[in-house]
């Protein structure tokens, strides 16, 4: 008769490695023995995990903590300069990457202008990124892990390109291209989920079961994080948000539709109304005019600031988050922009959704790092599920 395995043993011991790793990674410094008191694991397999990460040089020993007895513990800490990951934030307009330690800290960074959106001119632009950041990486046990991408497009669950409208590419295998190239792990996701990713693990999202990122750059997309996991629909193509109907006769879009919510209320929408008032179409004069008080730049953030929030009110009553975080670029006028937008959501958010106030907008603390930085988690995240 045919033995029916009830366990797996190689995998009960994963699991207990991973979670002496979690451990460590989110108390350190701690002890053996805290350990096994913080897990119910019992010493003796704790001893055993902790040998095996020291050996795979994840964690590391360092001076002795306090002792209610006995010899002082030995405590343990957390090796994020064991390896170090690459993020690439691909914008329509630009191109980040920045190189992280394993912790997520910013250890290099450089960004190019983008001055065209043709495939071969945007990979040159990109493979020079990351090989600079390669060449500045420190030296350490594992190298460069992997790299993460966030690209303006959709991105369907076998991590192709399907669409990104701004960039005006279809179908394109980037995973397959920067792979081969770099010889390295390549993760592709859209750049708001990855920005989403960022603001849950590092920045304004941080402890946020229920919440939306709105990334509003040349155009909008959406990251979705629903129950402390990131939704991305069953094809892996959710969060197109930016498109919208707010207007049903209105402009026509490079996605095909009318009327989307970023022809109205992004940072390509800002250029475009500042280029017909006969000003300069860059962000940090606006910016600079703003704080000057100039009354035609004011009247463009009181115009762009209500458009995004005739869009917010759609997200409100869709998902009832928690939280929604503006981030990209635009967020750099959030001082202009937050009365307008409040005053339409008090004006027009549904009654059934309570009070205004219940739902909080915030903006990203990350600054313009959300997609990098969401990018590089995955990375991260994909290095550490094979390792451990």
């Amino acid at each position: 008769m045919k033995r029916i395995r009830t366990g797996d043993q190689y995998l009960v011991k994963q699991i207990n490695k991973s979670i002496v790793f979690e451990t460590i990674k989110e108390k350190a410094p701690i002890s053996r023995a805290q350990i096994s008191k913080e897990t119910s694991l019992n010493k003796a397999t704790v001893s055993t995990m902790v040998s095996e990460l020291l050996e795979d040089s994840f964690i590391y020993e360092i001076g002795e903590g306090q002792s209610s007895g006995g010899r002082k513990p030995i405590l343990l800490y957390f090796n994020n300069h064991a390896g170090y990951s690459i993020g690439i934030d691909l914008g329509v307009n630009y191109l980040l990457g920045i190189l992280t330690d394993l912790k997520g800290n910013i250890v290099e960074e450089m960004r190019v202008d983008l001055l065209e959106t043709e495939l071969s001119y945007v990979t040159d632009q990109l493979f020079t990124v990351i090989q600079t950041l390669i060449d500045k990486a420190p030296e350490s046990p594992y190298g460069i892990i992997g790299i993460g991408i966030g690209v303006p497009g959709l991105v369907n669950q076998k991590t192709i390109i399907t669409f990104a409208p701004n960039l005006k590419w279809k179908h394109i295998d980037l995973k397959e291209i920067v792979g081969e190239k770099f010889q390295l792990p390549v993760q592709i996701e859209n750049e708001a989920n990855a920005g989403a990713l960022g603001e849950r693990v590092y920045g304004s999202g941080i402890g946020i079961a229920n919440q939306i990122y709105v990334s509003i750059g040349v155009g909008i997309g959406t990251g979705i994080i629903i129950n402390n996991d990131l939704y991305k629909g069953s094809t892996g193509v959710s969060g197109e948000m930016g498109h919208f109907t707010i207007d049903m006769n209105g402009k026509k879009c490079s996605c095909g539709n009318r009327g989307c919510w970023e022809l109205y209320a992004s940072e390509r929408a800002l250029l475009e109304a500042a280029e017909q008032m006969n000003l300069k179409t860059d962000l940090s004069f606006l910016l600079n005019e703003a704080k000057m008080g100039n009354p035609k730049v004011l009247q463009l953030l009181t115009t762009l600031g209500e458009n995004i929030g005739y869009g917010l009110i759609n997200i409100i009553n869709t998902f009832n988050p928690s939280v929604i975080i503006i981030g990209n670029r635009i967020s750099m006028f959030q001082g202009w922009m937050t009365n307008p937008i409040e005053h339409v959501l008090k004006d027009r958010l549904s009654i059934y959704q309570g009070q205004e106030d219940q739902i909080e907008i915030r903006y990203s603390n990350l600054n313009h790092y959300s997609t990098a930085l969401g990018a590089t988690s995955f990375s991260i995240a994909h290095f550490f599920n094979k390792k451990i």
